[in-house]
């Protein structure tokens, strides 16, 4: 995939039943860098994530993928190009840690030496051991599910990574300790990440950009630095929610 930005031109999108769920969003993803959405369950978040893969097709507007309208993509291209990890991780219970990191590989028909060498740096770069290859699902933590999840969405290499609350399910402990991976791994990899969550300060401690979505609208875009000093009051609403027990 060439240079991978993302733009949403204008996005609207709207239920069959007329119900909007976003209203005439503009935003750019500049390449190689973090952006976090924030906002209340339900206010679009994840529904403009979507449309980046082509999960959802905006109702007017477009959103552009290295400068392409999602609508002018193969999706099949398109998917291949982006990463996606969600908090349940998706991994199939049937194979084993190794199969699902190179699944998608897989599915590209690369060749099996390919596939185990690429396998093995993506483990590493999420921090695995490489006697987790051939582990079951089932016999891992929450975490280390989450680190083979993210393992596979970097397998092919893709220049977008999408993450729809990551580390959602997990511990504070276990979550702290996945930030840290994951904010060096991102600072070594470089790629264009669009990070859903509901976690304040994890979207400071990842994020170069944060953007603020309420009912469907784009109420803030910030610097990362600039979140806990500004005055936009949708922006101290959700920091006074969050840090009201800091004195």
């Amino acid at each position: 995939m060439p240079e991978s930005s993302v733009e949403f031109s204008n996005v609207s999108y709207a239920l069959p039943s007329g119900r909007l769920l976003l209203e005439d969003v503009s935003l750019r993803l500049e390449p190689g860098t973090t952006t976090a959405l924030l906002g209340r369950s339900g206010s679009g978040k994840t529904t403009l994530l979507r449309m980046v893969n082509g999960l959802v097709m905006p109702t007017s507007g477009e959103t552009l993928v290295s400068g392409r309208p999602s609508s002018g993509w193969d999706l099949l291209e398109l998917r291949r190009g982006i990463g996606y990890v969600i908090q349940e991780t998706g991994l199939f219970p049937h194979m084993n840690v190794a199969r699902n990191a190179g699944l998608a590989m897989e599915l590209a028909r690369r060749p099996a030496a390919e596939i185990a060498e690429r396998v093995a740096a993506v483990m590493n770069s999420a921090g695995l051991d490489p006697s987790f290859a051939n582990r079951m699902p089932w016999e891992l933590s929450g975490g280390q599910r989450q680190r083979v999840g993210l393992a596979r969405a970097l397998a092919t290499d893709p220049g977008i990574l999408l993450m729809d609350e990551p580390f959602g399910a997990l511990d504070p402990m276990t979550r702290a300790e996945m930030q840290t991976m994951l904010r060096d791994l991102l600072h070594r990899v470089r790629k264009t990440v669009l990070l859903v969550t509901h976690d304040l300060d994890e979207a400071l401690y990842l994020a170069e950009r944060v953007v603020f979505v309420e009912s469907g609208k784009l109420v803030a875009e910030l610097a990362a630095c600039e979140v806990l000093r500004s005055e936009n009051p949708h922006v101290q609403a959700y920091v006074n929610a969050v840090h009201r027990a800091v004195r």
